[in-house]
Formats: structure tokens, sequence, C-alpha cells
């Protein structure tokens, strides 16, 4: 199951920042050009630019690397604390954003009667990206708190 969710989160981020790329190509195309400029293209791109965000944010916490980290603060602790904020950080992101995605369920239900003002697609779609920041984090969180207190050095 954990290599399906990250393959589809992979699709995911690839899908929608390739669609991002031809959606600023579109623009850039017919800006110096005799083609008038669609008006979608611009909510379109901005979409495109949070789905690949929400997609990728899952990815960035499995593989640590990814998000920015303060290592000279961190070598500086002792093992203890570095034993501690090994598990607390990880629980901290699960409880955060555990309480995002539960509340961005109500928000895509407010959207779903809102219309995309140029697109005309109903907002929840929009809107479901901040699940999947919440669901992604959660999940990957969860392994990184379950892989912390299984260490033999706890």
């Amino acid at each position: 199951m954990r290599k399906a969710i990250g393959k589809i989160l992979k699709i995911g981020t690839l899908v929608s920042t390739w669609g991002l790329i031809a959606m600023v190509l579109l623009q850039i195309i017919c800006r110096f050009s005799w083609f008038e400029t669609p008006s979608w293209t611009e909510e379109a791109s901005r979409i495109l630019f949070i789905y690949a965000i929400s997609f990728a944010s899952g990815l960035a916490l499995k593989s640590s690397n990814y998000y920015v980290a303060l290592d000279a603060f961190y070598d500086r602790f002792g093992p203890k604390f570095k034993m501690f904020l090994d598990k607390s950080i990880p629980i901290t992101i699960f409880l955060l954003f555990a309480v995002f995605a539960f509340y961005s369920i109500r928000f895509i239900s407010l959207g779903i009667i809102e219309k995309s003002p140029s697109m005309g697609f109903n907002m929840g779609v929009s809107f479901c990206s901040m699940f999947i920041i919440g669901a992604t984090l959660c999940y990957y969180a969860w392994h990184k708190i379950v892989k912390a207190f299984k260490r033999k050095d706890s």
C-alpha cells in the first residue's frame, strides 16, 4: 500500500507540474504572438501549481532530505535531546496536519457550491488539494513516528 500511495503522489506531482509548464508556455506563446491568451490559463496554472505542491509535500516528508533542516543546531545537541526531537517533531507534524486535514473536509464541502470564475468547475476540486496535503503528511509522519519508537536506542 505504501508503494501505491507513493506512486500515486509521484504521478500526481509529475502530471500537475507538466500541466503547469504547459499552461505557462501557452501563456507565453499567446502573449508574444497574434493569438489571444485564453482567460482560463492563469487560473489553471494556479490550480496546477497548488496540486503540484500538495502531491509533492508528502513525498518530501517521506524522504526527509527534501525539507529544510537546521543541522548546524541539531548537531550541537546531546544524544538524549536529539532522540527527543526525532520523536516529537513527527508527532507535532502528525497532530497539526490531522487537524488541517479534518477541517479541510468542511472547507471542501463549502467549496462544492462555488464555481470557478473562469473555468466554471466546482471549487471543491481545487480545495481538495488541502486534504491531500494534510492526509499525505499525516501518513508519512505516522511512519516516521513508528520508526522513531522502534529504534533500539530509545
